[in-house]
């Protein structure tokens, strides 16, 4: 009886464990999109520091030249905005994989693109982390 109950006990701690690690990655994700354009330090938080970033343009850099782009001053006003739809959180103890398609607006220009994200994140000191990443833009419709 006892190890049955250890065993309950066990099953239950497993999965709200799981539960909080999906909810705190969709937190994550949530939050950053909605600061990338202009907050530096939601790109300090979000991605991890050996960081390997692939971008829709078939560039490769780290976490370093992020940064280094988010301290440029801007000269014209911020008018992108993002958000994240069709979140995909996969976990794997603790690491996780995210897909998502990410939307992109230019208000100044008046226009949307949408991109197919994925990232992977690793659970270091107790805080997830972007430690991959890929973007790929969908074609817009002819």
């Amino acid at each position: 009886m006892r190890s049955l109950v250890l065993a309950l006990f066990f099953a239950v701690t497993a999965t709200s464990a799981v539960a909080g690690d999906r909810e705190d990655l969709h937190q994550l994700l949530t939050d950053f999109i909605s600061k990338a354009a202009t907050d530096a330090q939601a790109h300090q938080r979000f991605w991890a520091e050996d960081l390997v970033y692939t971008s829709s343009a078939g560039e490769r850099f780290g976490k370093s030249e992020i940064l280094q782009g988010m301290q440029t001053p801007a000269t014209e006003p911020v008018t992108m905005s993002y958000a994240a739809e069709e979140i995909d959180i996969r976990l794997l103890g603790d690491a996780a994989v995210v897909a998502f398609k990410l939307s992109a607006n230019d208000s100044g220009k008046d226009e949307q693109s949408y991109y197919f994200n994925t990232g992977t994140f690793i659970k270091r000191g107790g805080e997830w982390r972007a430690l991959a990443w890929q973007a790929t833009r969908i074609p817009s419709a002819k």
